[in-house]
């Protein structure tokens, strides 16, 4: 029994770290469903993300020994998802992560359950919330934006969309019903029977 990878993607500012940490706070066990962290070697107070900073020479460390599930470098800095992920998907249990657009193709290849899912977020919108947050210039803001259109534009088919242009508890709402949509039947099953 394999669980299912829920690969949120979306453009910097679309909210994906807004969105996982406000499902993250209200996960119920019937769904399920871990949201997991990821390492990266930006510091822990950069950034807005919940993550769990780790040095360079740690991060080289644990990716020798095998630690890390998946692992891209994007915008200066490591990524890693912990291995953890594959033994809580081999016990059926949903896992839903903060994922790279460019390294998708590489993890729908190695998990199969992969379910892309794109934080929607319309260009005027994206662009407004990266010029208020102030850490691109305007010529990187507008680099973002094309290169987001381009790896949208290349998504597949079967990818899931949450609209994150309004209201951040819709956007929260939205996942969850996501998340409920894809719980283990036997878990949902245990929840009917109480």
């Amino acid at each position: 029994m394999n669980g299912k990878l829920l690969y949120l993607v979306g453009a910097s500012g679309s909210g994906k770290d807004s969105l996982l940490e406000g499902c993250r706070k209200r996960l119920q066990p019937h769904l399920g469903c871990f949201v997991a962290h990821r390492y990266i070697t930006r510091a822990a107070n950069v950034g807005g993300e919940n993550h769990i900073h780790l040095s360079p020479e740690e991060f080289d460390m644990r990716a020798n020994m095998g630690m890390f599930a998946m692992q891209w470098y994007s915008h200066g800095y490591s990524y890693g998802i912990g291995s953890e992920v594959d033994d809580w998907l081999s016990k059926g249990v949903n896992v839903v992560i903060n994922g790279s657009r460019e390294y998708l193709q590489i993890a729908m290849a190695s998990y199969p359950n992969l379910i892309p899912v794109l934080v929607e977020v319309d260009p005027d919108s994206l662009y407004e919330r990266l010029t208020q947050r102030g850490r691109e210039s305007e010529e990187e803001i507008r680099r973002r934006l094309q290169r987001h259109q381009q790896i949208v534009d290349s998504m597949p088919d079967s990818i899931q969309r949450i609209d994150n242009n309004g209201d951040l508890e819709h956007g929260i709402n939205e996942l969850l019903k996501l998340i409920e949509t894809l719980a283990p039947k036997q878990l949902k099953a245990v929840r009917a029977t109480h």
